[in-house]
């Protein structure tokens, strides 16, 4: 089925069907937490980017065979993840394919970044991946630079988005942000959700526990029961929030759409069992201007498992997306 595109890039984005056995939402979602053979990645270089407070985010960064003057691409993960999550790495090596250099940027106390960073990312840090950015060696900036975030880290890239980010940075895409915090809370908990809900709200305990804030004790972590709580108690105390409503009213990213001037893409999916499309939807979206929603009506949550290709649906279109960008004028696609 053809997808259903709001906003200025008018382009032959393909028709998406699920790819077999992967029928549905869920099964599409749940493909990427199933090990298969990973993507094959050469040797990347280890990368350490200095944050503002004294902190240090570590990146990996995978070039090409051959030289290129193309932008380096930065990928941002999402909730629980790091730069080995599997549709990170899947990206990398669809990206790498295409002659970009890539950057796996890891978020404050996730994978590498956890022994050389206090405390931890959330939805609405996107202070941290500004200083990261301008931390980057100028040989990966000398082309720009196009940013591309999953889940968590498309809402955070969004909102970095709105915030007048660097010249350099030429476009962007978010694939199945939650641009509405607190709607993605209470679709994550309802009761057919049970076996998500359980498994991400273990796999956040887990991060908080090895995360060696002195603030996230054993006992308050075992006091947690579900994700709202653990916003509530843990995520909003300890990055300045009042409470959970008010991290997810200040960090959400769909009010701020309009304010996007750089060319952006978001990519979602209808059947996403995570994410209700309306979030997107009903979000302060502009029929003019920067950003471009491409509602597929399949993919589940961050899956997009397509029938026609082995490479991801959502990569694809990206791809196609930067291209058009990058075939403009640089003063024109900075626009």
């Amino acid at each position: 089925m053809n997808p259903s595109v709001r906003g200025p890039a008018r382009l032959p984005f393909p028709p998406f069907r699920d790819r077999f056995p992967w029928i549905g939402g869920d099964l599409q979602t749940v493909r990427n937490t199933l090990r298969w053979s990973d993507p094959h990645l050469a040797p990347a270089t280890r990368l350490k980017l200095p944050l503002a407070d004294g902190d240090q985010l570590w990146a990996s960064v995978n070039v090409p065979g051959h030289m290129t003057a193309k932008p380096t691409i930065v990928l941002i993960h999402g909730l629980t993840g790091d730069e080995n999550s599997r549709n990170i790495q899947t990206s990398a090596a669809y990206h790498l394919g295409r002659g970009f250099p890539v950057i796996r940027m890891n978020l404050r106390g996730a994978g590498p970044s956890l022994g050389s960073s206090q405390g931890h990312y959330h939805a609405g840090r996107s202070r941290d991946l500004r200083e990261a950015l301008a931390a980057l060696p100028s040989a990966l900036k000398e082309h720009g630079a196009l940013l591309v975030g999953a889940s968590l880290g498309g809402n955070m890239l969004l909102k970095f988005m709105a915030e007048e980010p660097p010249p350099f940075v030429r476009a962007a895409a978010a694939v199945s942000p939650p641009v509405d915090l607190k709607a993605a809370q209470m679709c994550i908990m309802r009761p057919r959700n049970r076996i998500y809900h359980r498994h991400l709200l273990k796999q956040m305990k887990a991060d908080a526990a090895a995360s060696g804030d002195v603030r996230v004790t054993a006992d308050l972590i075992a006091e947690i029961q579900s994700v709202y709580d653990f916003d509530d108690r843990i995520v909003a105390p300890t990055n300045g929030f009042a409470n959970a409503e008010d991290y997810y009213a200040r960090s959400s990213a769909g009010p701020r759409l309009r304010q996007i001037e750089t060319p952006t893409l978001i990519v979602h999916a209808a059947d996403d069992p995570w994410i209700p499309p309306d979030a997107l939807s009903n979000a302060a979206f502009p029929n003019t201007g920067a950003v471009t929603l491409l509602m597929s009506p399949g993919g589940g949550h961050v899956g997009f498992h397509a029938a026609d290709n082995p490479a991801p649906y959502h990569d694809r279109c990206i791809g196609m997306f930067f291209d058009a960008v990058l075939s403009r004028p640089q003063a024109q696609a900075s626009q």
